[in-house]
């Protein structure tokens, strides 16, 4: 809970402490403070036990750390019943993006010369440098009266 409070930062706290409380006060705030983290605990530990025994038997395995999303994954991919080291140990990128590549580099060389052309994309592919037309002078965008 508190690995990252050094030595100085420690002994700061306690003189703190000292001068807050007052010397003679402190040995039983320290007392309260401690008594009330183990009820803290005790409360939260009953909590979980109710909990597992309302669940039932088929819930017996079952840890509140696994409800952490980075535990649950963790569990979930280390678990082999699945095959997730079979699948990832077969399967190459490099191979994959190599064949994606060559894919879209044949569809690009089979593509019309010319895509200005109307007929050409009847074909089924669709010319994306088309420009849509735009309205003339008399005819007017849709309106949308829900939208103003």
């Amino acid at each position: 809970m508190f690995n990252d409070i050094g030595p100085l930062e420690l002994v700061t706290l306690v003189v703190l402490a000292v001068l807050v409380f007052g010397p003679d006060k402190l040995p039983k705030m320290i007392q309260d403070v401690t008594r009330t983290i183990r009820k803290i605990r005790e409360f939260s530990e009953s909590a979980k036990q109710d909990i597992r025994n309302e669940l039932g038997p088929e819930f017996k395995d079952f840890e509140f750390e696994d409800l952490n999303p980075k535990t649950f994954i963790r569990k979930q991919l280390d678990n082999d019943e699945l095959g997730l080291k079979e699948i990832r140990n077969g399967f190459d990128l490099k191979k994959e993006m190599a064949e994606v590549t060559d894919a879209v580099h044949s569809r690009e060389s089979e593509s019309p010369s010319s895509p200005s052309s109307p007929s050409s994309s009847a074909g089924g592919t669709v010319d994306m440098t088309k420009k849509p037309e735009k309205p003339g002078p008399e005819e007017h965008p849709p309106f949308d009266a829900d939208a103003t």
